[in-house]
């Protein structure tokens, strides 16, 4: 099968040339193929004609998005209808990834595929309106919600903590944003999965479980190092590399940030559950097996 990954430098396009190294695969990242230039982008898919066509571009900097709301719709929502165009024009099964934060954050539990979204940044509201163009231009594509993704290549939060853990012994962490860690090459296999099949529509595909940004370092830093003390303010002592390095868990407001962030933006993956297709494991199991692997091969 020949398969086309647009925004292919990132976490999820580098473990899907991993996952699909079994197939035909031609990869692209922005600087070669721009999703904003649909004459370009037509051509080159008209050209190579592929059987599936992924599309990871995106800009996911919801500060960045919030600073200039313009280039975030041109590439998360109008890039996704040029992908999604040219993919119908050549009969093209499509990917389109999206995100949990489509979502307000209000609802008391997970979210699925069923609940009406109302982003509250505009990072959230281009990916929503890339997932309304998408199903309006190509009835064949899979439309993917993800959540807190993270991998060995490209900006992600477990490589910010380990960065910020080189420079301080103190670690400030929200504890007040609850939502699912998501491994990159979990959703890589998924994908591949879906492909195989017709199960056209919207899905929820993050890890199972959910925790806070806060308990998602504590996790991070215990599989890391050692964790060694709790104390009554909630901060957290870790032995790392021969140092005492203090996690301590604060509120939302303590870090202004441009762009508004949902309380809650836990996902469940009820569509693909239903029909028997979920493959993603738990966020606990999945940050272990990747630490292992970090520990031994560094991030790339």
């Amino acid at each position: 099968m020949r398969v086309l990954i647009l925004g292919a430098r990132g976490n999820l396009g580098s473990e899907l040339l991993g996952v699909l190294a079994d197939h035909e695969v031609i990869a692209k990242g922005h600087d070669e193929l721009d999703v904003t230039d649909f004459g370009r982008l037509e051509g080159f898919v008209r050209d190579l004609r592929p059987e599936v066509l992924i599309n990871c571009a995106a800009w996911t900097d919801v500060d960045g998005c919030e600073r200039d709301s313009r280039r975030a719709f041109l590439v998360n929502a109008i890039g996704a209808r040029n992908v999604a165009l040219s993919a119908r024009k050549v009969g093209a099964k499509l990917i389109y990834i999206s995100t949990d934060y489509v979502f307000d954050g209000t609802k008391e539990g997970p979210y699925v595929e069923f609940d009406p979204p109302r982003p509250i940044n505009a990072y959230g509201m281009s990916k929503l309106l890339g997932e309304r163009f998408v199903k309006e231009q190509h009835p064949e594509s899979f439309i993917l919600r993800t959540a807190w993704l993270y991998g060995r290549r490209g900006k992600s939060f477990p490589r910010t903590i380990l960065s910020i853990l080189r420079q301080r012994d103190e670690l400030k962490v929200v504890d007040d944003q609850r939502g699912t860690p998501t491994w990159a090459r979990d959703l890589a296999r998924q994908i591949k999965d879906l492909i195989g099949t017709e199960a056209y529509g919207l899905y929820h595909a993050s890890s199972e479980g959910s925790c806070t940004w806060f308990e998602f370092a504590r996790e991070l830093l215990r599989l890391w190092g050692s964790e060694e003390e709790e104390r009554g303010d909630g901060t957290v002592i870790f032995r790392i590399e021969g140092r005492a390095v203090r996690l301590k868990p604060v509120k939302t407001e303590e870090f202004p940030r441009p762009a508004k962030r949902p309380r809650n933006s836990v996902l469940e993956n009820f569509l693909l559950k239903v029909q028997g297709l979920n493959m993603m494991p738990d966020w606990r199991e999945s940050l272990r097996r990747f630490v292992e692997e970090i520990k031994e091969g560094g991030f790339s």
